[in-house]
């Protein structure tokens, strides 16, 4: 229980979460680029 209180009371803690949601959303997006990106090429490569 002191963890989590550690983590969203302190400004450590709370840089911590913030890294962690920055580093979620990054593999999100490089995600959704990348299968954009094989669907782009098999649809070039099949003509």
């Amino acid at each position: 229980m002191k963890a989590w209180i550690d983590l969203f009371s302190t400004d450590y803690g709370l840089m911590s979460v913030a890294v962690i949601l920055f580093i979620l959303g990054m593999c999100v997006y490089f995600f959704r680029v990348f299968m954009g990106l094989m669907d782009e090429t098999g649809k070039s490569t099949k003509e």
